[in-house]
């Protein structure tokens, strides 16, 4: 294998590890995401890649190395539209993803989650890789920052190795696989990212926002076969392109991503899937067209996911800032 070996956690339909290989090539190495739509997606896009499935009961000691961790875990513990009970919360996950770390030891770690962690659980985080031996930077960033017709403010923390020569398990260092330190792939030049990072006026932000992940979820258990009333055709139905003041932040979207937006909503007047898989800064079908993935659960995924060009910016500026850059090959 060329590149960095990728293992990922939480991994939704692996938005992350997008960004990741993006900029510094490499591949995966196994996932770990019990979500059946989750795990779907990845199956298909991935066929000859394992899913660990529950992180929860994975025996870390017998799993191999990689030298890239990711993980966007999840979010409700944290997000300003729950409860916010942090580890009080039953879906709060990170003491497991804390333990892989421990015992895998990867070079860099790169994490996502809500902005609202950073004044909710991040000091934990941030305590348990430094117990772990892991120096560590992070930032948050708005998908709007790289373009994106919606603001989708998220938290990105990179973590890395303080003492690298011991990388490898805890019991023993294991063999790497090949990576060196210099990029492979199609990766995203190290100055474009900071200036893309440093360079979004504020006022270009967008006035759209995605539906938030709460919202997709009530639109995604209304009931399927619900009856079809007479209205005016909504915006983006058919051939009518009626976005009003979306529309400047639909445009500049359109032109970051290369292609036209769909339309937002089918002929029953619901949110178009497609329509949101392009929000998310997706190529065409990548979750629509899963076999087999009902309406419900693409858009379950989708409001789960990451902006991989958000995620990339962010993971290029945070190695930069934590000097890690020109040992990767990653010097502007």
């Amino acid at each position: 294998m060329n590149g960095p070996r990728i293992g990922s956690v939480c991994s939704g339909y692996a938005g992350l590890d997008m960004a990741v290989q993006s900029v510094v090539g490499g591949a995966p190495a196994w996932f770990a995401d019990p979500d059946k739509g989750a795990a779907a997606i990845l199956a298909h896009h991935h066929p000859n890649t394992p899913n660990l499935g529950d992180i929860k009961a994975v025996q870390w000691a017998d799993v191999e190395p990689v030298d890239i961790y990711t993980g966007g875990y999840p979010c409700q513990p944290f997000s300003t539209v729950g409860h916010r009970k942090g580890t009080d919360d039953p879906r709060h996950i990170w003491p497991y993803i804390a333990t892989a770390v421990r015992v895998l030891r990867p070079r860099i770690c790169f994490f996502e989650n809500v902005a609202g962690h950073v004044s909710l659980g991040l000091d934990t985080v941030l305590a348990d890789l430094a117990g772990s031996g892991f120096d560590a930077e992070w930032l948050t960033l708005h998908a709007s920052d790289v373009g994106a017709a919606h603001q989708r403010k998220r938290v990105f923390l990179l973590a890395w190795l303080a003492d690298a020569p011991h990388d490898g398990r805890e019991r023993g260092r294991s063999p790497r696989h090949g990576w060196d330190g210099p990029a492979y792939g199609n990766r995203v030049p190290a100055d474009a990212a900071r200036d893309a990072f440093r360079g979004q006026p504020r006022r270009l932000r967008s006035v759209v926002e995605a539906p938030s992940e709460a919202a997709q979820e009530r639109e995604a258990g209304r009931h399927e076969s619900a009856p079809r009333f007479g209205r005016a055709v909504p915006p983006g139905v058919g051939d009518v392109r009626d976005f009003g003041i979306y529309e400047p932040a639909v445009a500049r979207w359109e032109t970051v991503t290369g292609r036209r937006a769909p339309r937002a909503t089918d002929v029953r007047g619901r949110l178009n899937p497609e329509f949101v898989e392009w929000l998310m800064g997706l190529e065409p079908g990548y979750i629509t067209a899963v076999p087999g993935l009902s309406r419900r659960a693409q858009l379950r995924a989708l409001g789960n996911g990451v902006v991989p060009q958000q995620a990339a910016v962010a993971f290029a500026e945070l190695l930069h800032r934590a000097g890690l850059a020109d040992r990767l090959g990653l010097a502007a």
